[in-house]
């Protein structure tokens, strides 16, 4: 019996996934015209008024509701349409976080490479990355010559980081901290919303210029004097000294254990003792066997972003903070989004 319980769930799993990559340009089609955010405003809105609103043909539009209710987002009540609960919360709302950033950005960076992805994985390296303008050897590093994809990725990133940071607001206590270095902050979206919990705490992103150059230009005036930006390789450049905390969100999935390994050492270094480190990202699930998240972000870091890198299981960041002096270090798992927080301290002198 639980055989053919567990056969009839993977199937209807299989099913999904086959019939995935058309439902999700169908959601991306729907949310780009704006017709989840027609129905949030015009609940049980009829087929004309849709076709209106849209600009699509109506069979066209037909065809796009077909695959809409197909996926239970949208459903047809009597005459009218209405969105779901999950479409209502996640796929309605236009505000920075909305899911119609990250779906663009999914489509339009991450699904297209994935086209390449036998050859990538067979190649050994990030293949895709000749579709992108440039020599250097990330896609992060050649997104400075095309800057309409890296305004799209950017905006995907923010909108993601503010899904998933409800997991570090809710478990980092900056109480006690007067100097955070926020490593790899991209467009300074951590740092601001932890700039507006903690007011007492300054704060300084350390990222490629490319991407300090946008966060400055999205940075609010009341937060100019607390959050700088700090243009630099993480690599070969020294990170900002007199801080008190070092923060990786986001940020060391993409690189393989020898760069994180090395990354530790150097934010060991850069910290006063007794100062604190905080890891906050995507981690595997039982022992890096699960983990959706985790799997497609793994896929996009190795075909197309860096040749490197995946959603590693806690017990690897746990494991690179011991061996680089800190300690007290502990994990906090079970966030949001298959995240959880690694976090250590260095011994005081």
């Amino acid at each position: 019996m639980p055989q053919s319980h567990d056969r009839s769930r993977l199937l209807d799993r299989f099913h999904t996934i086959v019939n995935g990559p058309a439902l999700f340009n169908a959601l991306v089609a729907g949310a780009e015209l704006g017709l989840f955010e027609h129905l949030s405003r015009h609940p049980e809105a009829r087929f004309k008024e849709l076709c209106e609103t849209t600009g699509v043909p109506a069979h066209q539009l037909r065809v796009l509701l077909f695959a809409l209710c197909s996926t239970g987002l949208v459903r047809r009540e009597g005459e009218g349409y209405v969105n779901s609960d999950v479409a209502e919360e996640l796929l309605a709302p236009q505000g920075e976080d909305s899911w119609r950033h990250i779906l663009v950005g999914w489509q339009r960076i991450y699904y297209p490479a994935f086209t390449r992805t036998t050859e990538a994985l067979k190649a050994g390296t990030n293949t895709a990355i000749a579709d992108y303008p440039g020599t250097e050897p990330t896609f992060y590093q050649r997104l400075a010559h095309s800057p309409e994809v890296e305004s799209v990725f950017h905006a995907a990133m923010t909108a993601f980081t503010l899904r998933s940071l409800p997991g570090l607001l809710d478990h980092l206590d900056l109480s006690e901290v007067r100097h955070v270095l926020d490593v790899g902050g991209g467009d300074g979206t951590t740092s601001k919303r932890l700039a507006e919990k903690y007011p007492d705490c300054r704060f300084t992103v350390f990222d490629t210029p490319s991407v300090a150059e946008l966060a400055d230009r999205s940075m609010p005036a009341e937060l100019g004097e607390r959050v700088a930006l700090c243009p630099g390789d993480l690599f070969s450049d020294p990170f900002p000294q007199d801080v008190d905390c070092v923060l990786f969100s986001h940020c060391l999935e993409v690189f393989s254990p020898e760069q994180i390994g090395y990354l530790m050492d150097k934010a060991f270094d850069a910290l006063a003792p007794g100062g604190r480190i905080h890891l906050y990202g995507f981690t595997a699930m039982d022992d890096e066997q699960t983990g959706m998240y985790g799997a497609r972000l793994s896929l996009y870091l190795n075909v197309l972003a860096t040749g490197s890198g995946m959603s590693y299981p806690a017990d690897d960041y746990e494991r690179w903070l011991t061996h680089a002096g800190f300690t007290g270090v502990g994990s906090v798992t079970g966030l949001p989004y298959e995240h959880t927080l690694t976090s250590g301290t260095k011994p005081g002198e």
